[in-house]
């Protein structure tokens, strides 16, 4: 396995992937992403809830983002208090499952949020504790999202396809200084400053800047493969 690029050298050195930024750009689509997301300054193809990702037909690689929220703990508490179908812990209208088939068919990257449902629903391994293990018909790993400088721990999963040999992300657990949702039930000291959503939601861009360049590598289609 190789190791990872630093901040923006994917995009900004031609020299470490064969081909100049705005070509680097153009071979990767970004699928699930926030209407005002990072990833709209470094893709030219963006699928937010205002462009149905499950209309993408291409055949870029990508980096899916699908909807987590009913994947979690808390979409069993949701449905046990609230019901109805729209609440039902993984009725998610497909998404992931056609992320996974997307990066499967054309290689790229998944992310998801550690410890998710989606994961054994879909047949994928549960990462080890540091670095890259097979999984299906690719690679899972663990993904700490503050050694990408969020201010939460954010322990993230990655699926990725399309690669003999996926690029090495930064494996660092650094301890956060926040935390995201719900306050830590294990008393008082273990509680953190909680993120507001828009913050805990957003990739940190040297996180997207990785994804990016991790997808590129894992392209299916050869004349979109980047050696």
């Amino acid at each position: 396995m190789t190791t990872a690029p630093t901040i923006f050298t994917l995009i900004q050195d031609s020299a470490v992937v064969g081909i100049g930024s705005s070509a680097l750009l153009g071979h990767v689509t970004v699928l699930f992403c926030d209407t005002e997301s990072i990833y709209k300054g470094l893709s030219s193809d963006c699928y937010d809830k205002n462009r149905d990702a499950l209309t993408y037909a291409g055949n870029n690689p990508v980096v899916a983002h699908p909807p987590c929220q009913l994947w979690g703990k808390m979409a069993n508490v949701n449905y046990a208090r609230w019901g109805g179908e729209h609440n039902r812990p993984g009725n998610d209208g497909g998404y992931f499952r056609f992320a996974l088939s997307t990066v499967n068919r054309f290689g790229g990257v998944l992310e998801h949020p550690a410890e998710t449902y989606a994961w054994p629903a879909h047949g994928l391994q549960r990462p080890t504790r540091n670095g890259w293990a097979r999984s299906g018909e690719g690679w899972v790993c663990e993904v700490w999202q503050s050694a990408y400088g969020h201010r939460a721990n954010k322990r993230t999963w990655l699926y990725c396809a399309g690669t003999a040999a996926p690029i090495e992300p930064r494996w660092e657990r650094i301890i956060g200084t926040h935390q995201v949702g719900f306050h830590d039930q294990r008393g008082k000291a273990r509680n953190k400053p909680t993120l507001g959503k828009r913050e805990a939601n957003a990739t940190p861009p040297d996180f997207a800047v990785y994804l990016i360049g991790l997808a590129v590598t894992c392209s299916k289609w050869c004349s979109n493969a980047i050696k």
